[in-house]
């Protein structure tokens, strides 16, 4: 076996490792000021998207768990960005809906993805091409999952 396999700088694991924690970073600041988290901010994208949604979707947009996102939600909503409620239809499904404080928060993060477009130093070009091919590494990766 090939030693160099092992190095850790040829593990495209820790690249998309790093690469994340400093995107993370970057968000810090920016997010600080609208007083979220990344993966609060994270759940509002998807609200300002489509609002009144319900949990396991939000879920399933970010690829984790109800465990995972349930505390997010709680915190989201003692600070009064969302609701939850249960739905009429359904008692098992909780629907999620931005309050106006939520809906006002919308605007003020309006420029937080340029801000951050501009710290990635990445061309407009660069940007579009490097979103395409991540979004085709995880649609392969979740469609086979294995090798062969």
């Amino acid at each position: 076996m090939n030693d160099e396999y092992l190095r850790l700088d040829n593990q495209l694991c820790f690249l998309f490792y790093s690469v994340s924690r400093a995107i993370t970073r970057m968000y810090g600041p920016l997010l600080d000021q609208l007083g979220v988290t990344y993966p609060q901010y994270l759940v509002l994208l998807i609200l300002w998207e489509t609002d009144n949604i319900e949990v396991n979707r939000i879920t399933e947009l970010l690829h984790i768990d109800t465990g995972t996102v349930s505390p997010m939600l709680k915190r989201l909503e003692a600070a009064g960005l969302i609701v939850r409620q249960r739905s009429d239809n359904d008692e098992r499904k909780v629907i999620i809906s931005l309050t106006k404080a939520g809906h006002k928060l919308k605007v003020k993060a309006a420029t937080v993805p340029a801000e951050l477009f501009c710290k990635t130093g990445l061309t407009l070009e660069e940007y579009g091409r490097l979103k395409a091919e991540l979004s085709q590494i995880l649609q392969r990766m979740e469609q086979k999952g294995s090798c062969g």
